[in-house]
């Protein structure tokens, strides 16, 4: 009677636990929506769709390829580019000056021959001034000249300007003016260098990678950077790696530039049934969603619906309705790792690996399996 008594128990709990299998299976737990529950929001039946769902092939590919990455300024650099003021002079800038008169000299001290007070003395004097430095409204003084504006001009320029205030003062004075050292006429390199400071440019026309080497370059992969450049109150931003040397994004160098070097490492996050949510570094210059995929483990063979694997970017291209894509690959479709192998992952792309529709029953039959086991029998058989 008691055997029988279990056995009418038992049939009780199975038809409970049959009931509980069909209606309680989405109270369970899981690691996101399945792929029917994404469609369903790409194309619901009582409001307005939030994105498209669109099946990876051949032109998507090339489209999520093609599409300007939106974390950083579009265009690159090359909008910046224009004419260079190289070689002038500016506030802050130290120059030497050196002035060679011969016959009469106003500095050396030489005075007319025994000859005759027209006698002409074919003798050179040179003279050097002190270290001068240009003030902040771009102006100078000498002995003699007086005040000069220097600011904007070329040291050509100035070494005419000093020569014509000495004319009537001197004779034939021949002036040689230098930048010893240039505030002005430099660039500031900052961040993950070697060697961050500020870079004297010359008239060798020094381009952003060329500043960047003779900050010692960066410990980090070129990859993993990003360099923000400032022109003129204007700031772009572009990986290193991606600033071909030459190129139009390797600018050539303009006084008061600012090169900030950040390290911006490059990662994609997967979700779903994968194992476990992870952050992923790309750790190479290239990968594909193929290769981010197996390197997460692929999809879980007990939780996972390998048919439905989605990719989602912040600036992947819109549909004609104007929203957003995210695109779906099947594991079971041959043709899809051919495809897979050329999509090239961007910085904070999102796999999400849906659940299988079967997984929750499957978790519920799991508990009620535990609940069965022999150990919970044999305790109500003794009973």
């Amino acid at each position: 009677m008691a055997v029988t008594g279990v056995r009418r128990g038992g049939a009780s709990l199975a038809i409970g636990g049959t009931a509980l299998l069909l209606t309680g299976c989405a109270g369970l737990p899981a690691s996101g929506p399945t792929a029917h529950q994404i469609l369903m929001q790409a194309a619901p039946r009582g409001g307005a769709a939030v994105f498209n769902v669109v099946s990876l092939d051949q032109a998507s590919v090339h489209a999520l390829n093609a599409a300007a990455p939106a974390s950083l300024s579009p265009g690159g650099l090359a909008p910046l580019a224009d004419a260079v003021s190289r070689g002038v002079i500016g506030p802050g800038d130290t120059l030497k000056i050196n002035l060679y008169e011969v016959g009469v000299s106003l500095f050396s001290g030489s005075k007319a021959t025994a000859a005759g007070a027209d006698a002409f003395d074919a003798s050179a004097h040179g003279q050097e001034f002190a270290a001068v430095t240009v003030d902040r409204n771009g102006n100078i003084r000498l002995p003699f000249a007086g005040t000069l504006q220097v600011g904007g001009l070329t040291t050509d320029r100035v070494e005419q300007e000093i020569e014509r205030r000495l004319s009537d003062k001197s004779q034939h004075p021949q002036v040689v003016v230098t930048i010893a050292e240039s505030i002005f006429s430099s660039v500031v390199v900052t961040g993950d260098v070697r060697k961050p400071g500020r870079i004297t440019l010359t008239s060798g026309q020094e381009h952003l990678v060329d500043a960047i080497a003779v900050a010692g370059g960066t410990e980090e992969a070129i990859d993993d950077v990003v360099v923000r450049f400032v022109r003129k109150g204007q700031r772009v931003e572009k990986r290193l790696g991606d600033i071909v040397p030459g190129s139009a994004d390797d600018l050539i160098l303009d006084p008061g530039d600012r090169i900030e070097v950040v390290r911006q490492p490059r990662s994609f996050t997967v979700f779903g049934a994968a194992g476990k949510v992870s952050e992923v570094p790309f750790e190479s210059s290239r990968v594909s969603l193929a290769e981010a995929i197996a390197r997460v483990g692929g999809p879980s063979d007990s939780a996972a619906d390998p048919t439905a694997i989605f990719l989602f970017r912040n600036d992947a291209p819109r549909g004609t309705n104007g929203l957003p894509n995210i695109y779906r690959i099947s594991m079971l479709d041959p043709r899809t790792y051919f495809l897979a192998q050329n999509v090239k992952l961007r910085d904070k792309d999102l796999i999400y690996i849906a659940n299988s529709r079967s997984s929750r029953p499957s978790k519920f039959v799991a508990i009620i399996n535990q609940l069965f086991s022999p150990a919970v029998a044999a305790r109500a058989i003794a009973q």
